[in-house]
């Protein structure tokens, strides 16, 4: 495939040789001419290695060049790819006018050529911001209509500075967002990506743009925990190293998707007991844990949450589906909907729980965590529940909770905060906590 590549910086400079390397003929364009200069030279405008002599082989077979004149780079090729920097103001903001200058150097070129061109955005932009600028930009410097006319789609990188190549061509993801019906630009991607081991994900534009930033944003709160766990570890003796290596081996839970699905706040006999034992230890030892501190205050964003939704659906009889911290059990302890049940009460909402496991033991004397007023509101009869209320928050999974999502009570408003199946029949009626 013929490849255009704006920006000759990290990942400008690993695309275009990486692509090259693969049999595409490529040229790579950027305004600064001492980049230019060296990519056609066939050296590396930056550091990294391997790239070297990928650069100085795919300029001397002539798959690859490097030229400052854009339209020239457009005209010659199918797909563009816009690799250009997005670098952080001083207040933290997002500094996105090198994307802007691309995509009008872009769209001016595209005006001149009757030929459907794909516009494939690499660069790191926060979700929104194809919609917002990118597509305007190209479509004002045009003339022509996104998805239509020209194609347009976004292609996050996932390369690490030091081990890009490898990268390259060992992806753990490759995720191409998609614009509306353009199914040309989609295939055209893939199509790049075909000889690679990992087969990709077909997405949106702005879920691929949310997944660059949750990636990183990922990686980031990962680093401080094993920084923090590591010198928690060191004040009392232990090697840090060694506790993160066990962590990591456990692939069910610790590395797994288990506990990586939004959702409501997390409660039950461990976490929130060893989480506030760690951060007290730690105060002992005089370590600070803004991580651990940060999860706890997380959790209780996630409470406010569930809590504001009720409130907004405007309702005063409010049905609840499980009270215990998780379905399949009668453990109570420190459960994230006995609080949200509490708050609601002492609001002076109308409250009916349907919870058949706490009404079952708490009837036989046996429970382990009184819930003490609220046991007045617990019944094991979802109809009673589904009668009464008008706002049902779905807290447990449980075959109840079916039966509110297939229930066709006028205006009764659903609240989700465990994500059932089913939602889009409820229409405006459905709320989930995080989706």
């Amino acid at each position: 495939m013929k490849v255009s590549i704006f920006g000759i910086g990290y990942v400008g400079a690993v695309s275009a040789a990486c692509l090259a390397a693969d049999g595409n003929d490529v040229t790579a364009v950027d305004p600064n001419g001492d980049k230019v200069d060296a990519l056609n030279q066939g050296r590396s405008p930056i550091v990294e290695p391997g790239l070297d002599e990928i650069i100085e082989r795919t300029i001397r077979n002539g798959s690859l060049r490097a030229t400052s004149d854009a339209e020239a780079a457009v005209h010659a090729s199918e797909l563009s790819l816009v690799c250009v920097g997005t670098p952080s103001r001083a207040n933290g903001s997002l500094d996105t006018g090198y994307v802007k200058m691309a995509c009008e150097e872009i769209g001016k070129a595209l005006a001149k050529t009757d030929a459907f061109h794909s516009v494939v955005m690499r660069s790191t932009i926060l979700p929104g911001t194809m919609e917002s600028l990118v597509i305007p930009t190209l479509e004002a410097a045009s003339g022509k209509r996104a998805g239509i006319d020209f194609g347009i789609g976004y292609y996050p990188e996932f390369l690490r500075e030091s081990t890009a190549i490898k990268d390259y061509y060992k992806p753990g993801a490759i995720v191409i967002g998609r614009y509306l019906a353009d199914e040309k630009t989609a295939e055209r991607l893939k199509a790049l990506n075909a000889h690679l081991p990992t087969t990709p994900v077909i997405t949106d534009v702005r879920t691929a743009e949310a997944v660059k930033y949750t990636n990183n944003c990922w990686h980031a709160v990962k680093i401080s925990f094993a920084n923090e766990i590591g010198n928690i570890c060191k004040a009392v003796g232990i090697d840090g190293h060694e506790v993160m290596d066990i962590l990591c081996s456990d692939t069910r839970l610790n590395i797994s998707t288990a506990y990586m699905k939004p959702g409501f706040a997390f409660g039950g006999s461990c976490l929130p007991k060893d989480l506030r034992a760690l951060r007290y230890k730690a105060r002992e030892q005089d370590v600070v844990t803004p991580i651990l501190d940060a999860a706890m205050a997380a959790n209780n964003v996630q409470l406010d949450r569930a809590f504001k939704l009720v409130e907004e659906s405007g309702n005063k009889r409010v049905g609840m589906v499980g009270l215990t911290f998780k379905a399949d059990t009668d453990d109570l302890r420190e459960s994230p909907l006995v609080a949200l049940a509490e708050q609601l009460h002492g609001k002076g909402y109308d409250l009916t729980i349907y919870d058949p496991n706490v009404k079952r033991m708490h009837g036989n004397g046996y429970n382990r965590s009184t819930i003490g007023h609220l046991s007045a509101f617990v019944t094991d009869d979802i109809d009673e529940v589904m009668s009464r209320a008008d706002t049902i928050v779905i807290g447990n999974h449980d075959r109840a909770a079916t039966k509110v999502m297939e229930s066709d009570k006028d205006d009764l408003k659903v609240i989700d905060l465990v994500r059932m199946e089913g939602r889009e029949r409820l229409n405006g009626q459905y709320q989930g906590i995080c989706w």
